[in-house]
């Protein structure tokens, strides 16, 4: 496999998080890099968090495997037992199944980044701090099974 150009792949902001879940994800730019290199059978993703910004809302996921380099700069990881603060060359991992929510923080003035491999089958997973799941099929639903979007107004 050639070297992978990360600079001719774009990156993205996106996330599917109903408001007001979406908000720290603003300033987290990330690039699939599993489906433009041929990857099929685990998912692989460069990330850069900004200062402020949050990988995620502390999650856990029930099917998949999920294994995190970091790159440089600084992060703050944050685990049911705690934060630990995560430098360039320190890696984590978190086994399927294991509840154990977790995300990472910049608090620094500085960008930073890290490589996350994810394998396994999605058939869900929750969120530790907030009333949230997510399904299968990459719906977010209440604790309740109560789908984002449809509460009575």
């Amino acid at each position: 496999m050639p070297k992978i150009n990360l600079d001719a792949i774009p990156q993205a902001n996106t996330t599917g998080y109903p408001p007001p879940f979406d908000v720290p994800v603003k300033a987290r730019w990330y690039r699939r890099l599993a489906p433009v290199t041929g990857l099929a059978d685990f998912g692989v993703t460069h990330c850069v968090l900004k200062p402020g910004a949050w990988s995620s809302q502390r999650h856990w996921h029930d099917g998949e495997d999920e294994f995190l380099v970091m790159l440089s700069g600084e992060a703050m990881l944050i685990e049911d037992d705690g934060r630990h603060v995560l430098r360039a060359g320190d890696c984590a991992a978190w086994p399927k199944g294991n509840t154990n929510g977790h995300h990472l923080i910049n608090d620094s003035a500085a960008d930073c980044a890290f490589i996350v491999v994810g394998g396994g089958t999605r058939t869900g997973g929750g969120y530790s701090d907030i009333d949230m799941l997510f399904t299968a099929d990459s719906r977010f639903v209440h604790k309740d099974s109560t789908p984002y979007g449809t509460e009575p107004k």
